[in-house]
């Protein structure tokens, strides 16, 4: 188990005993990225509101999640994301979001934390762009790329087959490039992004925007 993730799995069974310090660990490492992936379901202006209702019903439900840190994220995803849905059915439809055109620069650290990940994420202008992507390929990029959730995982959140998800991310992303490459505001391209998470049993290797789109559907 990577380092960060042996962290948070700690974490999460420290908070699931009481530990209101372990809790407050197991929210800052996750919170950003869920802000992210809410972002793209609810828009900017409802997105805080959405994300803290989720995070009352993580508080809530904490002592009967069973896992590690890569199924808590899942977990935690599938709460976010029925509270987004519910937002949504409430509200009528899925908004664009805007940004503040903050330009994308920078690589992710190699530890890859949530706070390093989203510090290279100039999120307010790259997340308006993944939110014009169809909805199953923004969530599939958000989820596999700013959430860190692996295929499988990913596929479980949303109630899709893995296949279908790579599927999604991939072309997510190929279409993610092409807006980052006519976006003058838009300087680092998919630099920014960290690599997508694999299955825990498989190589994790960083990949750059290059490799990125080069890669065939296959790969993903």
């Amino acid at each position: 188990m990577l380092g960060d993730d042996a962290e948070l799995t700690a974490a999460v069974l420290a908070a699931q005993d009481g530990n209101e310090t372990a809790f407050r660990t197991v929210y800052r490492a996750v919170h950003p990225r869920l802000l992210g992936y809410v972002r793209t379901l609810v828009g900017d202006p409802d997105a805080e509101d959405v994300a803290s209702e989720a995070w009352l019903q993580i508080a809530r439900d904490l002592e009967r999640f069973e896992g590690d840190a890569d199924r808590f994220r899942g977990w935690a995803a599938r709460i976010a994301r029925n509270r987004a849905l519910d937002h949504i059915r409430m509200r009528g439809r899925r908004p664009a979001i805007g940004g503040d055109e903050t330009e994308l620069t920078g690589r992710p650290a190699e530890s890859d934390t949530a706070g390093e990940a989203m510090e290279s994420l100039s999120t307010d202008h790259t997340l308006s762009l993944i939110a014009r992507l169809p909805q199953d390929q923004a969530e599939a990029v958000v989820l596999r790329v700013v959430v860190g959730l692996d295929a499988k995982t990913a596929a479980e959140t949303l109630g899709k087959r893995p296949g279908a998800v790579r599927t999604a991310a991939h072309r997510g992303l190929k279409r993610l490039a092409e807006l980052l490459g006519s976006d003058p505001e838009s300087t680092g391209g998919l630099d920014g992004l960290p690599p997508q998470r694999e299955p825990r049993d498989a190589a994790v290797t960083s990949a750059s925007v290059t490799h990125l789109r080069a890669r065939t559907q296959k790969d993903m």
